[in-house]
């Protein structure tokens, strides 16, 4: 698939006459990072935003000792350093691969000259913020409000896309990523799979996870005591 086509599938830039694709195309730089990479580190300023064309990042902060909290993951078509775009400034937090990634980098100066030729670039743009700051209030109420079990039940329904969503998920990051996602520790998260697959609430496969009982995850995630 060339990169015009790439480009035409991200959510970003769904919608664009081809002339306008053309123009990002032109902008474009094409890169392919090792898993480890850091792509840019808190502090650092803030010279463009990236979208995944394959593989993941993660983006997260660190403690003044050194600890890892994880804020979220992106994956295939979606964008990450974006929040300086219209400010300037310095990006606010850590970027690293997970894995062997290509990612398409769009340099601000540039941008900022596109948007100004064709405004509906922003309004995508701010509702594919819009979107993410839903999601960052929910994990916000999550890891201030609820236990670990319903933390861990919200994610899978997350996962698994959302209460319509199908059965089936899999984990595509390790446990201690996962723990350091939901703000605890990877022996947490081993013993709350290991009694929610007791109960017959989900089955785990390694890293695949089939949703048993929807309906007893929901009551988890809402708030409901898992029983030891």
């Amino acid at each position: 698939m060339n990169i015009i086509d790439l480009i035409a599938g991200i959510p970003l830039f769904r919608g664009l006459p081809k002339e306008q694709l053309e123009e990002v195309v032109a902008i474009t730089t094409d890169q392919t990072f090792h898993k480890g990479h850091t792509v840019f580190s808190e502090g650092e300023e803030a010279s463009g935003f990236y979208v995944v064309i394959s593989g993941q990042v993660k983006i997260f902060k660190l403690s003044s000792e050194g600890k890892e909290q994880i804020l979220h993951f992106v994956t295939g078509g979606e964008s990450f350093g974006e929040v300086p775009m219209f400010a300037g400034g310095r990006f606010p937090a850590h970027a690293e691969t997970v894995e062997r990634s290509r990612l398409f980098f769009f340099p601000r100066a540039f941008f900022l000259e596109l948007i100004k030729k064709d405004p509906s670039l922003a309004m995508n743009m701010l509702a594919d913020l819009s979107k993410r700051l839903r999601r960052f209030t929910q994990l916000v109420e999550e890891l201030s409000l609820k236990e670990v079990p319903s933390r861990l039940a919200a994610y899978l329904i997350y996962l698994s896309g959302g209460e319509n969503g199908s059965g089936d998920l899999e984990l595509s990051i390790t446990k201690g990523q996962l723990a350091s996602l939901l703000g605890t520790i990877p022996e947490t998260i081993s013993r709350i799979l290991g009694k929610m697959s007791s109960q017959d609430i989900i089955e785990v496969r390694g890293r695949k996870i089939s949703i048993m009982n929807r309906k007893k995850l929901e009551d988890l995630a809402a708030g409901e005591k898992l029983i030891v």
